[in-house]
């Protein structure tokens, strides 16, 4: 199969997701610096989990460019991390509105726990689709020690999020550090390659 089908509609959908993010933010009413201070928590929320979007987008688009061919299964691995992605407004929204309180931030180290699992099953499933062990991919993720690191992480943020709710969303500024610091793997493997 093809994979420009799939690249086009993640790229839609993440378009979308990230729109949705900033039209949750709504206008503050007081001219004032006070009106902003007031929507703090929601704008900070915001600028997280832009970053995880854009984080998600920039590591799909290097995947998918280490590999040529997709499958009925990477699909729907592809359809099962859009699907944790779209939540990201939802969380997002529902966190910043309240001040980063025990539930709202529990349920979005949840939902990036999901998202990081579902992005591992879909580097599994593209890694099967194109030769397995010795495809491209595998060789550039190796171990993918970011990957399992930023697992535990979202573990022990949701464990933290009970006792320290701002301790948990340190884990989630842990993990998006880990991840904006850039991997070079996927492009040294395509330019050995050549």
């Amino acid at each position: 199969m093809n994979k420009s089908r799939l690249e086009a509609f993640s790229d839609g959908v993440i378009a979308i997701i990230i729109t949705i993010m900033v039209l949750e933010m709504k206008v503050p009413h007081d001219p004032s610096l006070a009106g902003l201070v007031k929507i703090a928590p929601v704008f900070l929320s915001y600028v997280l989990s832009f970053v995880y979007v854009a984080i998600y987008w920039v590591n799909h688009h290097h995947m998918l460019h280490a590999v040529k061919h997709v499958n009925a299964s990477s699909l729907w691995a592809n359809i099962h991390l859009l699907f944790w992605l779209s939540i990201v407004p939802f969380v997002t929204g529902w966190m910043g509105e309240n001040h980063f309180a025990q539930w709202p931030v529990f349920a979005d180290a949840v939902v990036m726990l999901c998202a990081a699992i579902a992005f591992t099953i879909l580097a599994r499933t593209l890694i099967a689709a194109n030769g397995g062990a010795q495809s491209n991919l595998a060789r550039a993720l190796g171990g993918d020690r970011k990957g399992k690191l930023s697992i535990v992480v979202y573990i022990a943020s949701i464990a933290a999020s009970f006792a320290h709710p701002l301790a948990a969303c340190a884990g989630f500024v842990i993990v998006a550090v880990i991840w904006l610091v850039p991997d070079r793997r996927i492009e040294r493997i395509l330019r050995d390659e050549r």
